[in-house]
C-alpha cells in the first residue's frame, strides 16, 4: 500500500477496474499476481487503439474474432534481422590481432597456474618418494583434461547467450526459455526482439515441456534458481578478489629463489605495489592492453614449453607415465588423508576456466577453442611435465617448484615475464567481474553503478571504477592478512569451485531446457562434473579455518547485498503494479483540479511496463498543470544481450486519441550501451513515435468503416471524489485530460472554444479524414517538441509496514534504503540538465 494520498487513487480506481473481474488474474486487493499481463500480437478488433485494463483479459480473448493489430506488436514483428558479430569475416590479419588478444584477455589466469599448482600440492603431501610426483602429475594433468578442455572448452562455451558468457548469460538463456524471472515485467513482444531467438521446446520432447512447466509453476524452483545464481555471482567477485593476490604474490615469491637475503616481508609489500599497478591501468580498457599483453603471454606459453621439454630431457622424461591414471590409485593409496588434502592445490590447475567462459563476450567460441586446444593446453602440460621431471631428483625445492626448475641462466627473464604475465591473470578475472556484474546490474540484481566503455568498436568492453577501487582494496587487505600461499591457495579453490558447481547446475539445465539432448548424457554430463567438483570442493572446506575463511565471509556479504536488492527491487515494482490508476479514473478526473494542459512534452519516467502508474495521479494532485503530450516511459532491460535500435522504442496509446498520452518501453539488453544524451534519446524517442503513428493511421485506414475509434464511453452515476494532497475534495464529473486542440492548425468547420472543451455535453467537432487526422497529429507532436521537454521523474521509495516482521523491516527500511540512496540513478546516464527535470516523491508502504 502506499500513502494516503495514493491510496485515495487507487481505491477510486478500484470499482470501475475490470481487474476486479477478473478471474484468471488477481482481484485488486489480492496479492500481486505471479505474471503480468502480456500484450498480444492478434489482439481484438473492433476494439478502441489504446489502453485498456481488460484488453487481456484471459477469457475474452477466447471470443474474440478478427485481428487487430496491437501497436506494441506492430513494431515489435519488424525484425531486421540478427545482429552481425563484430569478429565475423576478419582477415588474416585481423585473424592473427584477435588471436593475440584472446591470449592476453582470456587465457592469463589458467596460463599462470604452473606458478603455484606443485607448490601448494606438495606442502599439502609431502614427497615421500617419486611414486609421489608421479600421482600428484597425473591428476593435475587429469584434472586439466577433464575440467577447462572437456568441460568448459568442448561443452560450456557453447551455452552462451548469444556469443556473452558467464553466470547471469546463463540465467538469462533459461529466462528467455522460461518464465522464470521473479520480475513480473515480462512481455510477449520481447520474444520478437532480433536477438531473442527462443527456441520453443518441440513437442516430440515431452521431457523439456514438463521441466519448463514445472519450472513456470513453482515458485520456489524459480528462488531456488535466482539464489543458486546469485551464488555464482558472488564467488565470480570473490574470484575477482583472490585472483590478484594469488597470482602476483606466487610471481614476486620467485625472488626468494634468485635472491637469497630477501625476505618474507619485502616479498609481500613488493606485492602490493604490483597490485596497485595493475588496478590502476584497469581503466585503459581489454583491447588497448590486449594488444600489449597479448605478445607477452603468447612469450610466456612458449617459455613454459621451452622450459618444460628443457627438464623433460635433462632429467626424468619417464614423467610421461602420468599419463596413465593408475597412478592417481597409487597416490591415493599410499598418501589417504593427505592426498585428499592435496586435491586443494590439485584444483588451482584449473583456475582461470570461469574467467575464459566470462571473457567469452570479447571473442567467438571458435577462436577461444582454438587457441586453447592447439596453443594453451600443450605448453601447460608441457609446463608440469617439466617441474615434475626436475623433481624426480630435486624432492626438497618442491615449495618452490616453478622457479627452482627453471635453468639458471633463463631465471631472470622468465621471473620478469612470469610476473607480467601474472598481472595479466589478474586482470582477465577483473575483467570477468566486471561483465557479471554489469550483467547482474542490468536484470535487477545488483544496484546501479557507474560503467565506463573502454572501445568504441566492442561494446562488451567496460570498467566500473567502483567494483575496480573495492577489489583493490579488498586485495591488498587479503595479501597483507594472509601472506601464505597455501591459505591464499585454498581460498583461491573455494571460490572457484563455488563458481564452477553453479555453473554445471544451470548447464545441465540448459540441456534439458534448450538443447534437449539425450537424458543419458545429460546425467553424464552433471555426474561426472559436479560430483568431481564436489570432491574438490570437500578437500579446500576441510581446511577452511586457516585463514581462507575470509573469502567466504567476503561471497556471503556479496550475496547479501545482491539478495537485498534485488529482493526490495521486486517489492517495490509489485506495489506499483498494485497501485496503478484504473483507465476509468483517467478518463473522469475532474477539471476541478485547475489542472491545465499546457505545451511541451512531459517525459514520466516509471519502470511499470503496462498501467497508468501511480505516480502519475500524484503528479495531477500536486502540479497546476501537466504538459499537452505526456510519454509514460519505461527503461526496461530484457533479457538478450543487445537490442537493435531499430527495436528500441515500443509505443502504445494511452486514454483517446485527444488525450495525446502514450505509452513507451525503451528496451535495452543486458550488454547494451545507454551513452546518449538526453538530445540524442529525445531524437530517436520522437522518431519512434512519429512512425509509430504513421503505422497506426495505416492500421485504422485498413478497418472497415464500422471500427469505432471514437471510444465511446459508459456514463458514470453516483457521487465519486478524488482526495488531494492538501487535503481537498473534488468531485469527478468532467473529464480533466479535455481533448487539447491546437489553434494554430487550420482545421475546415472546427470552432474551438474553451467552454465547448470544457463541457462534454457540447456537439463535437465533425470528423476529419485519415490524411488530415494523421498530418493534424504530426503537427501536434511537432509544435508540442519545439515547445520544450520535460523530465518528469517519479521518485518511489518503499518502506516495511509496522506489522511486518522485524526482519523485513531490517532489510528494508535500512539495508535497501541504504543502497538505494547510495547508488546511480538511471536518470544519471542521459545526463538530463537539472533544468529540464521535475521530481515528486512518493512512499510505498510493504
Amino acid at each position: 500500500m502506499a500513502n494516503p494520498k495514493t491510496r485515495s487513487l487507487h481505491s477510486l480506481g478500484g470499482e470501475g477496474d475490470p481487474e476486479s473481474y477478473e478471474s484468471r488474474w488477481v482481484f485488486q486487493e489480492d496479492e500481486y499476481p505471479s505474471e503480468i499481463e502480456e500484450f498480444d500480437a492478434a489482439d481484438l478488433r473492433h476494439q478502441p487503439m489504446f489502453d485498456s485494463e481488460d484488453e487481456d483479459n484471459g477469457e475474452h480473448r477466447l471470443v474474440r474474432t478478427g485481428p487487430r493489430i496491437d501497436s506494441f506488436d506492430v513494431e515489435a514483428l519488424e525484425v531486421p534481422g540478427a545482429q552481425r558479430n563484430d569478429y565475423e569475416d576478419v582477415s588474416v590479419g585481423k585473424g592473427i590481432l584477435l588471436a593475440f588478444q584472446t591470449l592476453g584477455v582470456v587465457f592469463g589466469d589458467v596460463g599462470t597456474s604452473p606458478l603455484y599448482t606443485f607448490s601448494v600440492m606438495f606442502r599439502k603431501a609431502p614427497i615421500n618418494g617419486n611414486e609421489d610426483i608421479l600421482g600428484a602429475l597425473s591428476l593435475v594433468l587429469y584434472t586439466l583434461i577433464l575440467i577447462p578442455l572437456l568441460k568448459y572448452v568442448l561443452v560450456v562455451l557453447w551455452a552462451n547467450d548469444d556469443g556473452e558468457g558467464g553466470t547471469f548469460a546463463l540465467y538469462s538463456l533459461i529466462c528467455r526459455n522460461a518464465k522464470v524471472s521473479l520480475l513480473p515485467n515480462q512481455l510477449r513482444s520481447d520474444a520478437r526482439i532480433s536477438g531473442f531467438r527462443l527456441k520453443v521446446p518441440s513437442p516430440e520432447l515431452e521431457r523439456s515441456l514438463k521441466i519448463k512447466e514445472r519450472l513456470e509453476n513453482s515458485l520456489t524452483l524459480k528462488k531456488i534458481l535466482l539464489l543458486l545464481v546469485l551464488a555464482g555471482i558472488s564467488m565470480v567477485i570473490a574470484n575477482g578478489v583472490v585472483t590478484p593476490a594469488m597470482s602476483v604474490l606466487s610471481s614476486v615469491n620467485g625472488l626468494k629463489v634468485g635472491v637469497d637475503a630477501i625476505k618474507q616481508d619485502e616479498v609481500v609489500m613488493i606485492s602490493v605495489a604490483c597490485l596497485i599497478v595493475l588496478f590502476s591501468v584497469q581503466k585503459y580498457g581489454t583491447s588497448k592492453v590486449g594488444l600489449v599483453v597479448g605478445p607477452a603471454l603468447f612469450i610466456w606459453f612458449c617459455s613454459l614449453a621451452g622450459i618444460g621439454i628443457y627438464n623433460l630431457v635433462k632429467y626424468d622424461s619417464s614423467v610421461l607415465r602420468a599419463f596413465n591414471p593408475i597412478h592417481i590409485y597409487y597416490f591415493f593409496a599410499r598418501n589417504s588423508t593427505k592426498a585428499w588434502y592435496s586435491l586443494g592445490g590439485c584444483i588451482l590447475c584449473a583456475t582461470g576456466s570461469e574467467a575464459m567462459f566470462a571473457d567469452l563476450c570479447y571473442f567467438p567460441v571458435r577462436s577461444v577453442q582454438l587457441t586453447f586446444v592447439f596453443l594453451v593446453l600443450p605448453c601447460l602440460l608441457l609446463g608440469y611435465l617439466g617441474q615434475a621431471a626436475y623433481l624426480m631428483e630435486n624432492h626438497a625445492d618442491a615449495g618452490n617448484a616453478f622457479y627452482s626448475s627453471v635453468p639458471s641462466g633463463a631465471f631472470w627473464p622468465t621471473f620478469l615475464i612470469a610476473n607480467i604475465a601474472a598481472l595479466i591473470a589478474s586482470r582477465a578475472m577483473t575483467t570477468a567481474t566486471f561483465s557479471c556484474i554489469k550483467q547482474s546490474a542490468a536484470l535487477g540484481c545488483f544496484p546501479r553503478l557507474k560503467i565506463v566503455h573502454t572501445s568504441r568498436k566492442f561494446m562488451g568492453q567496460i570498467y566500473i571504477p567502483v567494483i575496480n577501487w573495492f577489489l583493490l582494496t579488498v586485495s591488498l587487505v587479503f595479501v597483507c592478512t594472509i601472506s601464505s600461499l597455501d591459505e591464499i591457495g585454498n581460498a583461491y579453490g573455494i571460490a572457484e569451485l563455488g563458481v564452477m558447481m553453479m555453473t554445471t547446475i544451470l548447464v545441465t539445465l540448459v540441456m534439458l531446457l534448450i538443447w534437449q539432448i539425450h537424458i543419458i548424457v545429460v546425467l553424464i554430463f552433471a555426474v561426472v562434473f559436479l560430483g568431481l567438483e564436489l570432491t574438490f570442493f570437500s578437500s579446500v572446506l576441510w581446511s577452511v579455518t586457516d585463514g581462507s575463511w575470509i573469502i567466504l565471509v567476503f561471497a556471503v556479504l556479496m550475496f547479501f547485498i545482491m539478495f537485498v536488492w534485488n529482493y526490495g527491487s521486486k517489492l517495490k515494482y509489485e506495489t506499483e503494479v498494485k497501485q496503478k490508476l484504473s483507465m476509468d479514473l483517467m478518463r473522469e478526473l475532474s477539471c476541478n483540479l485547475g489542472t491545465i494542459r499546457a505545451p511541451g512534452i512531459g517525459l514520466l519516467y516509471n519502470e511499470l511496463v503496462k498501467g497508468i502508474p501511480g505516480i502519475f495521479g500524484h503528479f495531477l494532485t500536486t502540479l497546476p498543470a501537466i504538459h499537452s503530450m505526456i510519454i509514460l516511459v519505461s527503461i526496461k532491460y530484457v533479457p538478450v544481450p543487445m537490442v537493435p535500435q531499430s527495436e528500441r522504442f515500443l509505443f502504445r496509446r494511452v486514454c483517446q486519441r485527444s488525450y495525446h498520452i502514450f505509452r513507451c518501453i525503451a528496451r535495452y539488453g543486458y550488454k547494451d550501451v545507454r551513452k546518449e544524451n538526453h538530445q540524442t534519446f529525445e531524437q530517436l524517442l520522437m522518431e519512434s513515435l512519429e512512425k509509430f503513428i504513421r503505422r497506426e493511421a495505416q492500421e485504422r485506414s485498413l478497418e472497415s468503416d464500422g471500427d469505432d475509434d471514437s471510444d465511446s464511453e459508459d456514463e458514470y452515476s453516483g457521487s465519486r471524489v478524488l482526495i488531494a494532497p492538501n487535503g481537498s475534495v473534488y468531485s469527478l464529473g468532467v473529464p480533466l485530460l479535455a481533448d487539447f486542440i491546437d489553434t494554430n492548425i487550420p482545421i475546415p468547420n472546427l470552432e474551438a472554444s474553451t467552454s465547448e472543451d470544457a463541457n462534454p455535453e457540447s456537439p463535437k467537432p465533425p470528423v476529419l479524414d485519415a490524411e488530415q487526422s494523421l498530418e493534424r497529429e504530426l503537427s501536434f507532436i511537432r509544435k508540442a517538441k519545439e515547445s520544450g521537454v520535460v523530465y518528469l521523474l517519479g521518485h518511489g521509495d518503499i518502506r516495511a509496514r509496522k506489522d511486518s516482521w522485524f526482519i523485513k523491516k531490517l532489510i528494508i527500511n535500512y539495508f535497501y534504503s541504504f543502497l538505494r540512496k547510495n547508488c546511480r540513478r538511471g536518470i544519471t546516464n542521459l545526463s538530463v540538465p537539472h533544468s529540464h527535470l521535475m521530481q515528486v516523491g512518493m512512499t510505498y508502504m510493504v
